[in-house]
């Protein structure tokens, strides 16, 4: 058996993990590789296998950096199933079209940036289009979490409640050669346990071997009540106080839906009151009533809260934006706006061009509420970047920038080795994955050290040996 870490190694997007035994050759997603200069010419590299080869495919759940090479997966000869949970293929619905759309735009920009513009072979193909990704959704199959499938002979597979975003999975998955019987765990990415919405990532009593994200495998993230009393802070103030607008970028699928959870909670609470809220995105518009339709994946309190908004009493006034002409007029807004737009890292989407238009003002405040890569005008904000360049124009940093650690969908240092505290024994071997490289290493560490495992730290195209 060999298994071969194709991305997220030592770096956080672009997860994908290939599988090869004996009788069968699969796929443990298959994401897109986000942020910094290298990502588009990464993204565009040949497979480094033939994916007419491949029997199938295990999607962990609907972020584009783990699922946004599916189409062009698809494109290549990919022609097999793609098992993945029933949310994350309606989510998939909506989010690979506008991913092929993204991919069309980019091209059209490059190809007319290329000089002369009218020479033969100027033209920049996009990485993949809308009829691939067409064609990639009719390849999804969707499967109930704790249902035991069998994609291929010798292949059992169950998909895990992760907690993490709607839909995702842990995926268990039992290889069977020559009579021996071999269980991988892979982690996808987990939730922090206590937050609201969805339930508590599932805990995994046994592996041979694991593979475990690490996105914050070096820190904790800030209590949820003091996040809460941060975003009260900063909303009332900068719109009650200083009289201007607050800009949220965050991920259309996720994110953006907890955003409003805490908002509208906020304001049932009376202590947020008369919240104006534009939520700028198409396709977190559409996501938040995929959402919706799946109440059964929620926890309690946000069942209720959900209750109450169907009631209609004390709401915050809450617009989706749809057109592009809506979405230009939200930049005439002055104050007193809560604007939410993609995307998360605000390196693409609408949220670029309310950062224009916001972030050189005082009376501002930009809210980052999810992890930011490294190479991303998300993280140069965080980092502190007194100017940033915005379309080519370079933009005086004066609005404030508040980092509310709390809402982030990942679990944290202690969350992860609680969940790995959860193994009767441990793994015969583990790989630390989806982390940048001082937080692989820290969560490595810690297992190695606290609990005595078997631990490594993948590099980028390392072939595992099992």
């Amino acid at each position: 058996m060999n298994i071969t870490v194709l991305g997220a190694a030592r770096e956080v997007t672009g997860s994908c993990l290939l599988v090869e035994t004996p009788s069968a050759r699969f796929l443990v997603d298959c994401g897109m590789v986000q942020g910094g200069r290298e990502a588009p010419a990464r993204n565009r590299q040949p497979f480094p296998f033939d994916p007419r080869t491949l029997d199938f495919v295990l999607l962990t759940h609907a972020h584009i950096d783990h699922s946004g090479l599916l189409p062009k997966l698809t494109r290549s000869g990919f022609a097999g199933p793609i098992f993945t949970t029933a949310a994350t293929a309606d989510l998939l619905a909506v989010m690979l079209p506008d991913s092929a759309h993204i991919q069309q735009a980019d091209a059209e920009r490059a190809s007319r940036r290329r000089k002369p513009a009218r020479q033969p072979g100027a033209e920049v193909a996009p990485l993949y289009s809308m009829q691939d990704a067409v064609d990639c959704l009719r390849q999804l199959q969707a499967v109930r979490y704790d249902e035991e499938i069998e994609p291929h002979a010798g292949v059992r597979c169950r998909f895990r409640d992760a907690g993490h975003i709607l839909g995702s999975a842990i995926v268990e998955i039992w290889l069977t050669e020559g009579g021996k019987t071999t269980k991988l765990v892979m982690s996808g990415d987990l939730g922090q346990p206590g937050r609201p919405i969805l339930r508590d990532p599932v805990t995994i009593a046994e592996a041979d071997i694991l593979f475990i994200e690490s996105t914050y495998g070096d820190r904790a993230h800030k209590d949820q009540a003091a996040t809460l009393d941060e975003l009260a802070q900063v909303v009332d103030h900068t719109l009650n106080v200083r009289h201007g607008n607050v800009i949220v970028p965050a991920f259309a699928v996720g994110r953006t839906q907890e955003v409003l959870y805490h908002l509208h909670r906020l304001s049932r609470e009376g202590r947020l009151r008369n919240l104006h809220i534009h939520v700028d995105s198409p396709m977190a518009a559409a996501a938040t009533r995929i959402t919706m339709q799946h109440l059964d994946l929620f926890d309690e309190p946000a069942r209720r809260l959900a209750d109450w908004r169907a009631a209609g009493r004390n709401l915050p006034l809450l617009r989706f934006t749809a057109s592009v002409e809506e979405s230009m007029a939200l930049n005439r807004i002055r104050s007193g706006a809560v604007i939410v737009a993609a995307s998360g890292m605000c390196d693409a989407g609408r949220i670029k061009h309310h950062l224009r238009h916001n972030l050189g003002r005082r009376e501002c405040s930009v809210l980052i509420t999810g992890f930011q890569a490294q190479g991303t005008l998300g993280r140069k904000l965080v980092d502190g970047a007194k100017r940033v360049s915005i379309f080519g124009e370079e933009i005086a940093v004066r609005a404030s920038i508040h980092t509310l650690g709390g809402f982030s969908a990942h679990a944290d240092q202690p969350a992860l080795l609680a969940w790995a505290a959860a193994f009767a024994r441990p793994p015969r071997q583990t790989f630390v994955v989806h982390g940048e490289e001082s937080a692989a290493l820290a969560l490595a560490e810690r297992l190695r050290s606290g609990r005595g495992w078997n631990v490594s730290v993948p590099a980028r195209g390392q072939a595992i040996g099992l």
